[in-house]
């Protein structure tokens, strides 16, 4: 199938540094990539405020319409979120099919979906998306024409009437209500018998899956591309002491997500709010890594993730050209294909969670097999020895401070 050729159109605005807007211009690109476009040209445009009507200036419009019978382009992408009018105003200029930055991350969430919550979640993205722009997209809401911006697991031809897409909405609301529950009676499961949990969260493309599949020897999708995750996956993994944790990957975060994905995927990202700790990932040899440091941090904020303990892991540290200085602490400089630096990981996992945790001795019968093998498992042990003369073993180590096992420690 041949690729779509694209032209993106940007208005740079005032209050935009020349980093940040070169940054969000080359996200955009490798959004446009990652979909299955060819960016033909760029056309920007430097201006005060946005305007309302049409996004960008007449004269600009005109350039644009010059632009796409030049270079044949099939699609035009903003860089930025359009209201309907927008919308409508430049589709009637442009004479060929357009879409936002919004409508781009949602056709990618669409192509990467995976699992049935996945799906709906993106379904539910798209329709809520699509519902205050019915009157600006006409013909471009059609799904038969294909390509960019028109996949997801919805059907074929997705109707203009608002009634319909309100009933597809309130199912599919439904429907997830069902798999939500699910997670939920999991993760309270997980909590009640005071399983530990690690999150790995960060910006698209800064290496949580080659972490988390080398950390868990798992095979998830691994590619130099946006969004290469989508769904959340969950496996155990064993620290130096012996100490168990579950550790789960999840999806890229990304500047100005679109607010109906980050609502849809609310049950995915809770996975995060419900951690006990968060690895953030940073691929520090990003030219803008400080603001995509920012926009993690402000998600993780509005998620109310924010208090959890935190390790912040700088990796690619292969590709720096410059001196490393690190912006959040604790930290770690890593490379997450040498097998070194992944040792050096745990390790730090585990001597940030001793600092966090409540210190322990306890003397324990050997006929109390199950007591010992459990603190093992679930808490972090520094010494364990057998005393003859009192026939008893010794253990010594740290431990969450809720956890179920504290009670026996205090009996």
């Amino acid at each position: 199938m041949s690729k779509e050729k694209v032209l993106i159109i940007a208005v740079k605005k005032a209050d935009q540094s020349d980093d940040q807007f070169a940054s969000s211009l080359d996200e955009i690109k490798s959004l446009t990539k990652t979909a299955g476009g060819i960016v033909e040209k760029e056309m920007i445009q430097n201006r005060k405020h946005i305007h309302p009507a049409t996004y960008i200036g007449e004269g600009k419009m005109e350039e644009i319409v010059v632009a796409i019978s030049d270079y044949e382009i099939d699609l035009v992408i903003s860089n930025d979120e359009l209201s309907a009018g927008q919308l409508r105003n430049l589709s009637d200029r442009f004479g060929v099919r357009l879409i936002d930055r919004s409508q781009l991350i949602l056709d990618i969430f669409a192509q990467r979906a995976q699992t049935k919550e996945g799906k709906l979640q993106v379904e539910l993205a798209q329709l809520q998306y699509t519902l205050p722009r019915l009157h600006g997209q006409g013909i471009a809401l059609s799904r038969l024409g294909g390509g960019i911006g028109t996949r997801g697991p919805g059907e074929t031809k997705l109707e203009t009437d608002q009634r319909h897409i309100r009933r597809k909405i309130d199912d599919i609301k439904r429907r997830l209500k069902t798999v939500v529950k699910q997670r939920e009676q999991y993760r309270r499961r997980r909590k009640l018998n005071g399983v530990f949990q690690i999150a790995i969260v960060g910006y698209t493309n800064a290496g949580k899956s080659t972490i988390f599949n080398r950390l868990t020897e798992s095979e998830t999708l691994e590619e130099d591309q946006l969004f290469a995750t989508l769904d959340p996956l969950t496996r155990q993994i064993q620290l130096p002491s012996g100490f168990k944790t579950l550790i789960t990957d999840t999806v890229g975060f990304l500047q100005e997500l679109p607010t109906t994905l980050i609502a849809s995927f609310k049950s995915t990202l809770e996975e995060v709010t419900e951690a006990d700790f968060i690895l953030h990932v940073v691929d520090r040899s990003h030219p803008d890594h400080l603001s995509q440091e920012e926009t993690v941090q402000q998600l993780l904020d509005e998620l109310g993730a924010s208090k959890i303990p935190m390790l912040t892991v700088y990796n690619k540290k292969d590709l720096l050209m410059y001196e490393f200085i690190p912006f959040h602490h604790p930290y770690i400089l890593i490379n997450a294909f040498e097998e070194t630096d992944l040792q050096r990981l745990v390790k730090k996992i585990e001597s940030i969670l001793i600092e966090k945790w409540d210190s322990y001795t306890v003397s324990l019968n050997p006929d109390e097999g199950k007591v010992i093998h459990d603190l093992n498992e679930e808490t972090i042990i520094t010494s364990k020895e057998f005393n003859e003369f009192t026939n008893q073993y010794i253990i010594a180590g740290y431990m969450k401070k809720d956890h179920p096992l504290q009670r026996l420690i205090k009996e």
